[in-house]
């Protein structure tokens, strides 16, 4: 495929080697990346692109839908096995879609929706003012305790029952503890509200039973299918039947006109991959390799946001630990060969562009057969770009022992494109 598009635009195959040489040789420790298989970028290339498939499996508005309609329906399938959902929406196009349909089938605009304040560990759309969830609907927030750092869910207990929401919304993109799915769909029963889960980052670890799961007692959860999950990009809506009619009409025709068929199939592709015993066994490495870089970086002199995690994720108090801000050590981690992002911490006094931390987690270098003993050198790493955040040739050498690193270490999906 790529001596096509050499031949027919060089310029995009260049840029796309570039990106193959960044993803092979530095350490990609962003939380939300991962490495999709083989057999799910060859899906995601196919020729399922060519489709338009308007409407839902037998109800479309396109004729010659006779194999698009067994790939959605095996899609559905798939994830209703996996999770252990009752219904099951495949054509969401990605995370903030999904949840502005769950939002869009069952709220009015203005309705109140309680979940986690940005700052804190929440997603954009959980309701933040800049975007569209904050603009519509009316959020109320809750965050972590001062102390903690960790949820208190007698808290938000007294805020569900003061602010009576019609949603309660748990899932996040910067908690690195566990989500007790149940307590919150206890509280949204308890006040007579929805209960709604966006577990995008730990759906992996869900499907792999190695986080607890929102199903079966949650009323609707969404998901991305990267991320820990290892799909292509994408997102899916899962539900009781009960809200599925509802779900469907929002996505199509609410929001959405022809579904992406090629990122549905590769959907399949990944939720039947999720089902074998090796990403069981890698869903348990991630956690294992979190747990360890957070216990290695603490020994580095590091502070962690809630002093460790239960999931993928590391957040880091740079400030407090080094006198640096976020920005700085990011850009300083990225020339080391060490890709993360900046990102604020709970109660943070700096602005999110330059924030007091930043968001490291272990999918992507798990995806490539790292283990403990690659924590302990990652956390060395850090360690050094901390101490030698300005000096250009110090940060040089950095990237070139990550370079040696990584080449022990083939990232999966790549050597063969």
């Amino acid at each position: 495929m790529n001596s096509y598009l050499k031949e027919s635009d060089p310029e995009i195959y260049n840029l796309i080697e570039e990106e193959k040489k960044l993803e092979s040789e530095k350490l990609r420790l962003i939380p939300s990346e991962n490495y999709a298989s083989c057999a799910v970028l060859e899906t995601t290339g196919s020729i399922l692109t060519n489709k338009y498939s308007e409407g839902y499996p037998k109800k479309r508005y396109y004729e010659g839908q006779q194999a698009i309609d067994k790939i959605e329906l095996l899609a559905i399938k798939r994830a209703k096995k996996l999770f252990g959902a009752e219904h099951v929406n495949v054509q969401p196009n990605s995370g903030s879609p999904a949840n502005m349909a769950v939002y869009f089938a069952l709220l009015e605009m203005g309705d109140k929706i309680l979940g986690m304040n940005l700052s804190h560990g929440g997603h954009l759309t959980h309701g933040s003012p800049v975007n569209f969830s904050g603009k519509y609907y009316n959020f109320i927030s809750y965050g972590v305790d001062k102390e903690t750092e960790m949820l208190d869910m007698d808290e938000v207990r007294k805020i569900a029952e003061k602010e009576k929401p019609k949603i309660i919304l748990s899932g996040f993109t910067a908690y690195p503890r566990r989500v007790d799915f149940k307590a919150f769909h206890k509280i949204a029963e308890s006040v007579g509200a929805i209960s709604m889960a966006d577990i995008s980052h730990i759906a992996g670890l869900i499907a792999a039973g190695v986080h607890p799961s929102p199903f079966p007692f949650t009323d609707v959860v969404t998901t991305t299918t990267h991320k820990t999950l290892r799909g292509p990009r994408g997102a899916i809506i899962l539900c009781k039947k009960k809200f599925g009619k509802a779900v469907d009409k929002a996505v199509f025709p609410g929001l959405q006109g022809g579904p992406h068929e090629h990122s549905i199939a590769a959907k399949a592709v990944a939720f039947k991959e999720a089902e074998r015993p090796e990403f069981k066994e890698y869903a348990k490495q991630i956690v294992k390799n979190a747990k360890a870089l957070a216990e290695y970086l603490m020994e580095n002199g590091f502070k962690l946001v809630s002093d460790g995690t239960d999931t993928h994720l590391i957040l880091i108090n740079v400030v407090k630990s080094k006198g640096i801000s976020g920005k700085p050590f990011a850009k300083a981690l990225d020339k080391a060969g060490i890709i993360c992002n900046f990102n604020t911490i709970p109660f943070d006094r700096r602005p999110p562009f330059d924030p007091s931390g930043v968001r490291i987690g272990t999918p992507a270098i798990t995806s490539r057969g790292m283990k403990e003993t690659e924590m302990k050198k990652i956390a060395d790493f850090m360690l050094k770009v901390s101490e030698n955040i300005d000096n250009e040739e110090a940060l040089t050498k950095i990237a070139e022992e990550v370079k040696s690193m990584c080449s022990e270490f083939p990232a999966p999906g790549i050597e063969r494109i």
